[in-house]
């Protein structure tokens, strides 16, 4: 297949785009498709780009705890964040295009995804540590986002997981999906703390959106846990009712 042939299959192997942020779903989607249909291409594996996915995220987060914050290094981060998660959008596309989806390729893909945001927060916690002029129970803050951010992603996995393993309940026509769910789930996307990092060199700026982000992971994980919590029992009701 030639590249836009590529595209074409590629749209047509999409996830439901229910349940994700305006983020995810108009930019890092499509840039994902496009990295899937150069992967294509040039004959890279989903796992390879995984892998290299997990590479520049990774660049990008030491370089972020070892120097000190500047607009130069902010924008080198921030593409480099960008990039990689835009990566991690086209490994899965990649599989379907193949079908060659598989169990050690969703875990890798996971234990990546878990290790980027443990990574990152360190990152920052070092950052804050090193260079920033912040008293010391700012600390807190990289070391509450990362304890919020990974229970959110745990979670989430957790509940697709034993959802897939109950079964596909019943249901009727896919409703679309809902623009207002779309932009409430913008403030826990992974895609708006990698452009928070287009910041960095104004420290104030950037603590003060990094704290914006962290309080809006802190406000909604209760309200994702009783979602979760709610679609699992119901069903649980409905496995006991067949």
């Amino acid at each position: 297949m030639d590249f836009s042939s590529t595209l074409r299959q590629l749209s047509k192997a999409q996830k439901p785009a229910r349940g994700v942020s305006v983020y995810a779903r108009f930019v890092n989607r499509p840039a994902g498709r496009l990295l899937a249909a150069a992967a294509y291409r040039i004959g890279l594996s989903p796992n390879q780009v995984t892998a290299v996915s997990a590479l520049i995220t990774f660049v990008a987060v030491v370089a972020t705890a070892l120097h000190p914050p500047s607009r130069a290094l902010g924008q080198w981060v921030c593409l480099a964040l960008l990039l990689g998660f835009a990566l991690d959008s086209a490994d899965g596309q990649l599989a379907r295009l193949h079908r060659s989806a598989s169990l050690s390729g969703e875990w890798l893909d996971h234990v990546v995804d878990c290790a980027k945001q443990l990574g990152i927060h360190a990152a920052v916690l070092i950052s804050f540590y090193r260079f920033f002029d912040l008293p010391r129970p700012a600390l807190l803050l990289p070391i509450t986002f990362q304890f919020a951010a990974v229970l959110l992603f745990f979670g989430g996995i957790l509940t697709e997981q034993l959802t897939r393993r109950g079964g596909q309940a019943p249901s009727g026509p896919a409703s679309p999906p809902s623009a207002v769910r779309g932009m409430a789930l913008l403030p826990v996307d992974y895609g708006l703390l990698c452009l928070s990092f287009l910041f960095l060199g104004s420290q104030e700026l950037f603590l003060a959106l990094y704290t914006a982000l962290l309080v809006a992971h802190v406000v909604l994980l209760p309200a994702f846990f009783a979602k979760w919590l709610r679609q699992l029992a119901r069903r649980n009701d409905l496995e006991e009712y067949v």
